[in-house]
């Protein structure tokens, strides 16, 4: 059932790995069949170096299981948050990676400064308002994908395809799950960066706007004119 997306999925947990974003079992790679509304996730605390694609579990958008004897991630409730409000999006990735988890522990947004971070995230990388007591006691797992939504508004979330939750650490997106990790790869990247350039000049000034758009919109959006032309 949807072997081409398990093997997908598979391939963007073990990148996720190789790329020296997770620890242990931590962090997870969903990805979803738009057509029939499956999604399709790493088992919860399955070692990555054992799992196969038949470990892969499917679930529709409600989190039934259709597929798998596994249970899914435990983030599985934010995951389709995350695709029931952004119709765009085809793949999603949490993780702990060092630097990025760092701003969310701090509640601080990324800001953007300079143009490596302008080539892949149209501004600063919003981070979410912390959960209530009645949120965390409540619907935990869905009430944190609730205000990453709520942190993007009317935002596109593909030009910001990241976000922080306050306390916790990111999660990304693309249009599949190959694509949310290479933004999961970007984000810590850009991450570390920042804290560097804090650490050098603590004033240190945003990129201007004229100068985020160039870089942005050159790679994005139907002028790109960064890479090759099919």
């Amino acid at each position: 059932m949807l072997e081409k997306l398990r093997q997908q999925v598979l391939a963007a947990n073990l990148d996720l790995v190789k790329s020296g974003l997770v620890l242990s079992t931590f962090g997870n790679v969903s990805g979803i069949d738009r057509a029939s509304g499956i999604v399709a996730i790493k088992p919860s605390g399955v070692r990555y170096d054992t799992m196969t694609a038949d470990d892969i579990v499917l679930t529709d958008l409600d989190g039934k299981i259709v597929f798998g004897k596994l249970n899914p991630s435990s983030d599985l409730g934010t995951h389709l948050k995350l695709y029931k409000a952004f119709a765009t999006i085809g793949g999603v990735v949490h993780s702990h990676s060092e630097f990025a988890t760092t701003w969310a522990q701090a509640a601080r947004p990324i800001p953007a400064f300079g143009t490596t971070h302008a080539d892949y995230f149209h501004g600063p990388v919003p981070v979410t308002r912390a959960l209530t007591d009645a949120e965390i006691g409540g619907d935990y797992v869905g009430n944190t994908g609730a205000v990453i939504v709520e942190a993007f508004g009317n935002k596109d979330p593909l030009e910001v395809p990241a976000v922080l939750v306050a306390g916790h650490g990111p999660f990304t997106w693309g249009r599949d799950a190959g694509d949310a990790v290479h933004n999961a790869v970007t984000l810590e990247y850009v991450a570390r960066m920042a804290l560097n350039t804090l650490a050098l000049r603590p004033d240190a000034p945003g990129v201007s706007q004229a100068l985020l758009d160039r870089h942005y919109f050159r790679k994005h959006g139907a002028g790109a004119t960064y890479g090759q032309k099919s």
